[in-house]
């Protein structure tokens, strides 16, 4: 009998019980402990089967999921790392767990956030309403970088603007889930939640077993469905979807590839691909085969030499051709990068109520525009209290954490975004929840996020149960991104009472 087996039957642990001295942080969310201490209601159950297992059990576990990561090759990248860019990703042992009522209501959030983003990426691109009457400034629209002046006019093929969509949420001191950004260009992450859960049940079945926790492994099913429904001129079925990459020295090529294998679609670069009398087509042994959709993972400057950046060797040439005449439909659109521009997210809550006459249901951080000359002066005067970011920035990088910077960094800062005001935005520091996580000897608070996928076809709506936590390993770190020292558990959604 397993020490897992014998604790579940309510046998003495192994050792110490695996969370008995694990203090959370002063005026913190804490996932799993209220302030004083005691587990919460909700996650009673799988707190008492972690500690059931002991410290000892546990390490060991522990050990065997960073085994199983580093010999399955579940690997990201880390560009500027000069002892070498190729990197087992981070796993904790330890979930984040969610209960259904609560993850309820945040899919709810989600569906309508990600409908509104939608219906603005269709509006902005085509009569531009929400522009005409002033809801939300046109120059702001139009200075975006993520703005694509060349697809106005342009219905994508089928009519899907954000297939998936990628939602970061976190959970402030008073427990409210807030959405930090969205992502609706090329969100990255999800094979990591396959992967993790699968480990998961490799590693500590019983405790997962006994936690009846819902399935995230059919989400290649619901992605392939969503991208064949949006296919250009055929039936579904007859469908051919590919998946392209730039890459095998892509920081997410371990999920390009994991995609198309789960999905069963061809892993394609641009050299496979090339355009002929505005049609696509994929090489093949048996000769040139059409592409109905691509489901891309380039972004829109490197997509087509010939209609962007023409240096670009990742992309096909012609391919904005094929796009614009309704031949091929390409996961997500061209263009959505407006949507995902830090200065557009604060009129998220605005699109919600022009485009579905609704109030929004999940809230979002006090957001200040640094392009507004008011605004700005006062994200200059406390900066020592602003996390400051660059509006197309990603992956953690280029943003400045007031608290944790020195003097010199904050001036130096000040002067980047007084030079380009536009380029910046700020927003309050925000305690990120934190999570019992694994730190080598015992167990100790680190601060998460969470980023939930939206899968939408042509005439439904999937959203994945919980998605991707990101976890700061680092001690007293906010940053979760798996390149600045970050990594990830699993998300455990519950399942109702008396649902199986």
């Amino acid at each position: 009998m397993t020490t897992e087996d014998r604790g579940a039957r309510g046998a003495q642990p192994s050792s110490a019980p695996l969370l008995d001295r694990y203090a959370p942080l002063p005026g913190v969310y804490d996932e799993f402990c209220t302030a004083a201490g005691a587990p919460r209601p909700d996650v009673a159950r799988v707190v008492g089967l972690l500690d059931n297992l002991g410290l000892a059990e546990f390490r060991r576990r522990q050990g065997l999921a960073e085994g199983a990561f580093h010999e399955g090759g579940v690997t990201f990248s880390v560009y500027s790392d000069q002892r070498g860019v190729e990197k087992t990703f981070p796993f904790d042992l330890i979930p984040r767990v969610l209960a259904a009522r609560e993850w309820a209501a945040l899919e709810r959030g989600l569906v309508q956030r990600v409908r509104a983003l939608n219906l603005f990426l269709e509006d902005i691109y085509g009569e531009q309403r929400i522009l005409h009457e002033g809801r939300i400034p046109r120059a702001m629209v139009e200075s975006s970088a993520g703005y694509r002046v060349a697809m106005r006019g342009l219905k994508p093929p089928g009519g899907g603007r954000v297939i998936i969509a990628g939602i970061d949420l976190l959970r402030r001191p008073d427990g409210e889930f807030v959405v930090l950004e969205d992502n609706l260009r090329v969100p990255s992450g999800v094979s990591y939640v396959i992967e993790n859960r699968g480990v998961m049940k490799r590693v500590i079945p019983g405790v997962f077993q006994q936690s009846r926790v819902r399935g995230v492994a059919d989400y290649p099913i619901h992605l392939r469905n969503a991208l064949t429904s949006v296919a250009a001129g055929v039936a579904p079925e007859e469908a051919r979807v590919v998946v392209l990459t730039p890459g095998p020295y892509n920081s997410a090529y371990f999920e390009h590839s994991f995609l198309a294998r789960t999905m069963g679609c061809p892993l394609v670069q641009g050299t496979d691909l090339f355009v002929w009398q505005d049609k696509v087509y994929v090489k093949t042994t048996r000769g040139p085969r059409r592409v109905h959709v691509i489901y891309r993972r380039i972004d829109d400057d490197f997509l087509d030499p010939e209609a962007f950046r023409p240096d670009s060797m990742l992309g096909v040439r012609g391919l904005a051709r094929a796009y614009a005449t309704g031949n091929v439909a390409l996961a997500n659109a061209i263009g959505n990068g407006i949507a995902d521009d830090k200065a557009v997210y604060p009129f998220v809550p605005e699109m919600i109520r022009f485009y579905l006459a609704e109030e929004p249901l999940l809230p979002q951080v006090e957001t200040f525009q640094c392009s507004d000359d008011g605004q700005r002066e006062h994200v200059l005067a406390n900066l020592a209290r602003m996390v400051v970011k660059e509006v197309d920035g990603a992956g953690g990088y280029g943003m400045l954490i007031g608290p944790k910077a020195t003097k010199e960094e904050r001036e130096a800062y000040a002067g980047r975004v007084r030079a380009h005001p536009r380029a910046f935005i700020a927003q309050p520091v925000i305690e990120l929840s934190t999570c019992p996580t694994w730190a080598e000897t015992q167990v100790a608070p680190r601060r998460v996020d969470l980023r939930p996928y939206v899968v939408t076809g042509a005439s439904s709506t999937f959203v994945l149960p919980g998605g991707l936590t990101r976890v700061a390993l680092v001690e007293g770190s906010y940053v979760v991104n798996s390149s600045q020292g970050g990594g990830s558990k699993d998300t455990w959604v519950l399942e109702e009472e008396g649902v199986r």
